[in-house]
């Protein structure tokens, strides 16, 4: 383990460094992501190897991930050093995963832009002949058309 891995930090130094708050990363800790070392004064600590679980976490977020699957990604890794190569490797895969559906979702979202989503905000003059009346409403909320919904040929002839 590299010494300087072991090294504690004030909790505003982990924060100014990871670029959060120190409310996010008290919330981290709550959550378990990462933890603190506390003085005889109460004082949180944090080891320098947080930072990489800090910088983990937010680009995870950034991706899309939750952080309950972010928890789940790093559940059985060290918080006492910085993960390994074969362990980034393994969590990399999770993201390529995520970055191809990303990528998916946005060429989608770029093909489709000059057509509704089916939520009615982004084109209101195509919206009338697919969404006439807001029928898509009664299959619930959100761009119906986006999530895959598609409308029946009753729907689009009325």
């Amino acid at each position: 383990m590299n010494t300087r891995d072991d090294e504690l930090l004030l909790i505003g130094a982990i924060a100014q460094r990871g670029g959060v708050n120190a409310s996010a990363l008290r919330y981290y800790e709550s959550l378990g992501l990462i933890e603190s070392v506390r003085t005889t004064a109460g004082h949180r600590r944090y080891r320098r190897s947080t930072l990489r679980r800090v910088a983990y976490i937010v680009f995870a977020q950034r991706l899309g991930f939750q952080l309950e699957e972010i928890a789940a990604q790093l559940n059985g890794l060290s918080k006492h050093h910085a993960p390994k190569g074969d362990e980034w490797s393994s969590l990399s895969q999770i993201w390529i995963k995520r970055v191809d559906e990303r990528i998916q979702e946005l060429v989608h979202l770029r093909n489709s832009l000059d057509n509704c989503i089916g939520c009615g905000c982004l084109s209101m003059k195509v919206c009338k002949v697919f969404n006439r009346e807001d029928r898509l409403a009664e299959k619930g909320a959100g761009p119906r058309l986006w999530l895959g919904d598609t409308p029946t040929a009753d729907e689009d002839s009325q």
